[in-house]
């Protein structure tokens, strides 16, 4: 079955990555797409304006809407979707607590899943630092993530997402971001870098240290693309379900 799929932020980075995978999939079908800057076209369809959201979501009506764009436009989307009866799906990171609370309350309308990253690799990633965590008690963390030089948040909700992992495994644990000066590392701290260069697409590390011995898990993205294949396969698995919040982690199960 079609599954039929709006597009938000879609001259951006990611939106247009979106675009391009759904034009290559015959199980999706974009409706529409929009952006706060209308008037492009984008694999042959035409970029709306953002604006005009709710009654383009009252006129196509979507069974999904898949959502990259910043976190007070992600919010006033997921509202407008749960206004509309359409299912939500978006990997916008930078939101806030309340940022979170307002997509939960949209949950309470419409289905709704939401992941700081979509790759296959990085679920993979996430299910192996879980088992390293523990399997190396006592051992020193440092955590590396790099992205591209445009990209505003820091750390990456990647990165954010994996330190929750750790703390659920080992406890919470104080993170320290970076290192200047006379700064010894304290037992059970969680050293956190951001870089930001050139046109990376996403590289997340997780470096565990003692006993002579170290241990490194990567993830390395080598184009954008694999988070819009993940994003259109959890609009896929999520259309028609319940109102409710889900995971990707559920997708790939």
């Amino acid at each position: 079955m079609t599954v039929r799929v709006a597009v938000t932020g879609a001259t951006g980075r990611m939106g247009e990555e979106v675009l391009a995978a759904a034009s290559d999939r015959d199980d999706i079908d974009v409706a529409f797409a929009v952006s706060r800057s209308a008037g492009d076209e984008i694999e042959g369809v035409l970029v709306e304006d953002a604006a005009d959201l709710p009654d383009l979501l009252a006129a196509h009506d979507p069974d999904v809407l898949v959502d990259f764009t910043g976190p007070a436009s992600c919010v006033e989307y997921a509202a407008a979707c749960a206004e509309s009866g359409v299912a939500f799906v978006s990997g916008t990171t930078g939101l806030s607590d309340g940022g979170f609370d307002a997509l939960r309350d949209a949950a309470d309308e419409v289905p709704v899943l939401y992941a700081s990253n979509f790759s296959r690799g990085i679920a993979a990633l996430r299910r192996a630092v879980r088992e390293a965590v523990p399997a190396l008690d006592g051992y020193d963390i440092e955590l590396t993530e790099t992205h591209h030089n445009a990209k505003r948040d820091a750390p990456s909700g990647t990165a954010l997402t994996l330190l929750e992992d750790i703390d659920d495994v080992r406890g919470d644990s104080p993170r320290v971001h970076g290192r200047e000066g006379e700064a010894p590392r304290t037992e059970d701290e969680i050293g956190v870098h951001a870089r930001r260069a050139g046109d990376i697409a996403g590289e997340h590390e997780v470096l565990l240290a003692g006993n002579h011995e170290s241990l490194s898990l990567t993830h390395r993205a080598g184009s954008r693309g694999v988070f819009a294949a993940g994003a259109l396969d959890a609009a896929a698995w999520l259309s028609g379900r319940d109102a409710g919040w889900y995971d990707f982690t559920e997708v790939l199960e």
